[in-house]
């Protein structure tokens, strides 16, 4: 330990194929029970079961197959994490489906034929990943229960090796065991009364846990923590945009250690209003609590900001880790942060991040409900689970407060340490309370499964701290890469217009296709609600089947201000289908922009140049760019080099100092003064018909010139500004024969 104090004085430094096809059969099921009914284990998996992520699925199929005699395992899967839209499809299969391959060896020999179980089963599940009204969900498309074997019975299946087993939680307890003296049997006897199974009914056995605490005893911790600690102080020296800190105790041992790198802190300059910070993973041969700072850009995808190590699950230690964070990040703090549900966090956040506003990641929440609830409610956990899940979505905080008090009366709650502790906490976790604050979608299930696979790139690494390190630095390059060829696609497509309207195509020009999804899939949604004029600028937007209720919407032309009581734009940066309402039957063909905040936008194609945008060196740039993308979309192996070699341009660019005054890169900061011209792309219609559309297609002038000269058009058919009644086009040539003027 002498060499860990030498360290700190020397730094300053703080199978088969399955017949059945990819959609299938599915039933329709009413949007009440949304949520699957996964939760009881008779249930008999049925073609269009719902299930919130794949993990539920998986565990719902392993259940049945536990009752049944057989094990499962994964298969195929269409997609690829981090990749596109992601897996989209998966395949669960019995464990004796397909038949043992026969590879030949090295020198040519072929290997000796060993035995295999597999005998071409055909028992499977097949689930598809789906959106519907934006929810995001897995069904059931495909389930066969055909087997061409025989099924163990109930005592036997402890020997198949899906059954086999051992969580992390389960690791953590005979980790927590072992330091306090108890026997292997003694552990093993605990947990059986814990979990209240029979004895020897355990997913592990003896041999099990004996081989879990050798792989804790050949970790070397000592040495290992001398080598992380030698490795940083060198990847600092070569990188002096790598930052890393960390705190001994008065043993002399490593208690906290954190790192981020410069990318990661560039990143979180321009998308670090939100951040989830991830404490729920652990380093089990050290002992130590692995936490990770994640965040979103602008095309959707995970970006990293930082990693922690913690010895102590307390307050001392996440205040220490959220300051060092802090420090790292040159002080800026985020606008919202996401945790897990943990007091000692909780109060850390309160008292490092005073004006962030703090919520919880409501996936965790939910996974812990069938521990919870599952046993309480039998049968009836799937309706309530749909219940919750309806309550958690809705807009108003008085619907939310009389629906609880409904649930509870209904489901018999009332003294529920559960409920109780939730209803108390409602506010960092239920969506009526947090849709004034900005979240850039980071609440949905769809990023809680883009984290959990990101995380588990590295956490395989975890068995040697310095190579752990390491992993995390791989991960990140080959995370950017991806992202930064997936880019170079996306712009490359030609965008595709649903509606036709004057503001769609405004708003592909600008944001992102991320972003422009998003937006699409609200402006589609628009014609379906009716927009009644209360007052000169009050509106009430609801639904055409509605008669009462409906979301008010402010809009003052003058101003260019418009919101809505549904606070869509505030929780995710993209209008909302009320306001995208309204603004189409008044006439507005563009959308301000100060509603198409900059972390939305396309920073490749929409960015406020400060260098003179007509001088040679810059067209000459912009040709080169047009010219390499051509090129590198030419074949694959041209685009990895391409994005490989754009990386590491835009690394060392990034090492060049900015323009001399700050910019604000905050989510929903403003660029409130727009290019002279907007070059709208190559964009195509739902009916394929390609639009072009040329440089004088839309031009603007500059914002602060047009408001102090703008007058408002006293037709009543247009209220637009720029022009007065005289030189309405309206009042011109375009008359019918009815005498209204055509817009």
């Amino acid at each position: 330990m002498s060499e860990i104090m030498n360290m700190v004085k020397e730094t300053s430094e703080n199978g088969t194929d399955l017949s059945a096809d990819d959609i299938g059969t599915i039933e329709e099921i009413t949007e009440d029970t949304i949520l699957s009914r996964q939760t009881s284990v008779n249930l008999v998996p049925f073609i269009g079961q719902r299930f919130v992520s794949q993990d539920a699925a998986y565990e719902f199929y392993c259940s049945f197959a536990k009752q049944c005699g057989f094990s499962i395992r994964r298969h195929r899967t269409r997609g690829k994490d981090g990749v596109g839209r992601g897996i989209t499809r998966r395949d669960f299969t019995c464990h004796r489906g397909g038949y043992p391959q026969i590879k030949p060896s090295e020198d040519g020999k072929v290997q000796r034929n060993r035995k295999s179980s597999r005998c071409g089963c055909q028992a499977y599940m097949r689930i598809v990943k789906r959106a519907d009204f934006d929810v995001p969900e897995w069904r059931i498309t495909g389930f066969s229960n055909v087997h061409n074997h025989e099924l163990l019975k109930s005592n036997d299946d402890q020997v198949l090796p899906a059954y086999c087993t051992m969580s992390s939680d389960d690791k953590s307890r005979i980790c927590m065991f072992a330091k306090s003296g108890m026997s292997v049997r003694q552990m093993l006897r605990l947990m059986e009364l814990e979990k209240g199974v029979k004895l020897g009914c355990l997913p592990f056995n003896e041999i099990d846990v004996r081989n879990l605490l050798q792989s804790f005893r050949n970790v070397d911790q000592d040495n290992d923590v001398i080598d992380l600690l030698k490795m940083c102080k060198d990847k600092k020296d070569k990188d002096p945009n790598f930052r890393y800190n960390f705190k001994i105790d008065a043993n002399n041992r490593l208690e906290h250690i954190a790192w981020t790198y410069g990318s990661s802190v560039r990143s979180f300059e321009s998308f670090g209003d939100v951040v989830i910070f991830d404490t729920t993973h652990r380093l089990d041969a050290y002992d130590m609590i692995l936490g990770i700072w994640l965040g979103v850009d602008n095309y959707g995808q995970n970006c990293f900001f930082g990693c922690v190590l913690l010895r102590d699950e307390n307050m001392q230690s996440f205040c220490w880790a959220l300051k060092t964070f802090l420090g790292f990040m040159n002080e800026k703090a985020p606008e919202t942060i996401l945790t897990d549900q943990n007091m000692w966090l909780k109060e850390a956040v309160a008292i490092e991040m005073p004006r962030t506003k703090h919520a919880f990641c409501i996936w965790h929440i939910v996974s812990k409900f069938s521990d919870w609830f599952s046993a309480l409610l039998g049968s009836q956990y799937g309706q309530w689970k749909a219940e919750f899940h309806g309550l958690y979505n809705l807009h108003s905080v008085d619907e939310f407060e009389l629906g609880w008090r409904e649930m509870v009366d209904a489901y018999g709650f009332h003294g529920n340490k559960h409920i109780v502790s939730l209803y108390a906490l409602r506010a960092f976790w239920a969506l009526p309370f947090l849709r004034c604050y900005f979240f850039a979608g980071m609440t949905s299930t769809f990023q809680s499964e883009a984290i959990n696979a990101f995380i588990q790139r590295f956490l395989s690494a975890q068995s040697v701290l310095e190579n752990f390190v390491e992993q995390v630095a791989m991960v990140i390059d080959t995370k950017d890469q991806a992202t930064l060829k997936q880019k170079l696609i996306r712009n490359r497509q030609k965008v595709s217009l649903k509606t036709g309207s004057p503001i769609e195509s405004h708003a592909a020009t600008v944001l992102t296709p991320y972003a422009f999804t998003k937006f699409q899939e609200q402006l589609v949604l628009a014609p379906q609600y009716a927009s009644l004029l209360v007052d000169n600028n009050y509106f009430i937007v609801r639904h055409h089947t509605e008669i009462n209720g409906g979301c008010k919407v402010l809009w003052v032309p003058h101003d260019e201000f418009i919101s809505c009581t549904c606070h869509d734009f505030e929780f995710s940066g993209i209008l909302c289908r009320h306001v995208l309402r309204v603004l189409s039957t008044n006439n507005c063909f563009h959308i301000p922009y100060q509603y198409l905040p900059v972390r939305w936008r396309d920073s490749l194609s929409y960015a406020k140049p400060v260098v003179d945008p007509n001088s040679s060196q810059h067209s000459m740039l912009q040709s080169m760019v047009s010219s390499l993308v051509s090129e590198a979309m030419e074949t694959e192996e041209r685009l990895n080099f391409a994005c490989g070699q754009i990386d590491l341009v835009l690394t060392r660019v990034k090492e060049f100092p900015g323009p001399s005054s700050g910019v604000n890169n905050s989510n929903m900061t403003y660029n409130n003064s727009p290019p002279d011209s907007l070059i709208l792309p190559e964009v195509e219609d739902s009916d394929s018909i390609v639009q072009s559309f040329t440089h004088e297609a839309l031009t603007f002038g500059k914002v602060k010139e047009r408001r102090s000269k703008r007058k408002r058009c006293s037709v009543p058919c247009c209220g637009q500004f720029g022009h007065d009644s005289n030189d309405c086009p309206l009042m011109e040539d375009d008359i019918n024969e009815d005498g209204l003027g055509f817009l």
